[in-house]
């Protein structure tokens, strides 16, 4: 089922075809309410028992058309940072309770909190429902080119810069600055923290990505394969699995733990994959992103296709046409996927409605709480530690 545009923001003022930053895209965001399921009981008997019956069918079911989606007009909230905004990331901050003397919002209620990267390397945190702004981060001294809050919760904000510099910084100490994380030669594009909040993967100018420790914030090793800048990066629901994108036209999927290389999906025209014959061309990558359930990969490239595909396959399993994509995002709770253009169109796209099989269900959350390493340990057959380490599918 190939994806279909659905929605698209533009922004309220004309394009500026003068080489200079205006209305491009960047970087999108977007925050769902919401516990996510955990399976925490009683899932390494299934996954035996699946693993000991002789034959076991895998179910893979697919909705026949996305959730309908509401066509009713955006609301629009303005924030006037002062500088071109670079990067920005959501967050929500625990409810206010009775007795703060100066809560940042309302009591009982959820603090929904937006950071935004700016280009004199200022970092501005937002109140989202009142405008109101909490924090000026100073510290960079180049563009703020990306940011990640920590997926737990906790009020720890990562920013990557042009001045090849990552900071980690701390929101319930009135924002003050952590630590610095230096190691990169060029620009830093990208930075991603893990769900378990214990890794973070940074990607600049260069052909490597940099694993850091958010622990003892140390790098755990280099992450060598591009041939190329790598641009972006994203960690798996379980924080199994990490993807690199590069301008080398190639996603390659590893084993944070040990560093392997698991795959690598290489992206070839379409009309090359239609005809072998034909001489092919690859186009530089721009984002890459993994689906909330963990089965799906979304890529934006500058051959004008949005793609999506299977862990399981090396070919894409969709397109999508889209001009001057720049950055791709899916929803937390899945069905839908977001990209921003050059043109400052941020578009909404529908996504494979999945119904994850019990088996992957099973390894999802295992692998939430236990590393590489933990999984070889224990006293399983080989092929099932093969499945829990992603090595088969």
């Amino acid at each position: 089922e190939e994806p279909v545009l659905l929605a698209e923001l533009k922004p309220g003022r004309p394009q500026r075809y003068d080489w200079k930053s205006s209305c491009e895209t960047w970087s999108v965001g977007c925050f769902c309410t919401g516990a996510w399921p955990a399976l925490t009981t009683k899932v390494l008997p299934v996954l035996l028992s699946i693993y000991s019956s002789c034959k076991t069918s895998e179910r893979k079911s697919r909705s026949s058309k996305a959730e309908t989606w509401s066509r009713g007009a955006a609301k629009e909230k303005t924030l006037e940072c002062g500088q071109i905004v670079w990067g920005l990331a959501f967050s929500a901050w625990p409810a206010a309770e009775d007795g703060d003397t100066d809560p940042a919002c309302a009591v009982g209620l959820p603090c929904l909190v937006l950071a935004t990267g700016l280009n004199d390397g200022q970092i501005k945190v937002w109140e989202v429902q009142t405008g109101h702004l909490l924090f000026s981060l100073l510290g960079h001294q180049d563009v703020v080119r990306d940011l990640s809050f920590a997926p737990n919760g906790s009020p720890i904000l990562v920013s990557a810069s042009r001045d090849k510099t990552l900071r980690v910084w701390d929101l319930s100490r009135d924002g003050r600055q952590v630590q610095v994380l230096s190691g990169h030669v060029q620009w830093v594009y990208c930075c991603s923290i893990s769900p378990d909040c214990s890794m973070l993967c940074s990607a600049a100018g260069e052909k490597s990505a940099l694993l850091w420790s958010m622990r003892s914030y140390t790098l755990i090793r280099r992450l060598e394969g591009h041939q190329s800048s790598v641009v972006s990066c994203d960690f798996s629901p379980d924080s199994a699995l990490l993807v690199t994108a590069s301008y080398d036209a190639c996603v390659i999927m590893w084993d944070p733990y040990t560093g392997e290389q698991l795959r690598t999906l290489r992206h070839v025209p379409l009309h090359s994959m239609l005809d072998s014959s034909s001489e092919i061309h690859t186009s530089s990558l721009r984002s890459v992103c993994f689906s909330p359930e963990g089965l799906y990969l979304a890529t934006v490239a500058d051959d004008r296709l949005l793609r999506i595909w299977a862990l399981e396959l090396r070919t894409p399993v969709a397109f999508a046409p889209m001009t001057n994509g720049l950055c791709c995002m899916y929803f937390p709770h899945g069905g839908f996927i977001a990209t921003g253009t050059r043109d400052g169109h941020v578009q909404f796209w529908t996504a494979p409605r999945v119904l994850s099989s019990l088996k992957h269900l099973c390894r999802k959350a295992l692998r939430t709480f236990l590393t590489t390493y933990q999984v070889l340990a224990l006293p399983i057959p080989r092929k099932l530690k093969e499945f829990l380490t992603y090595r088969t599918f």
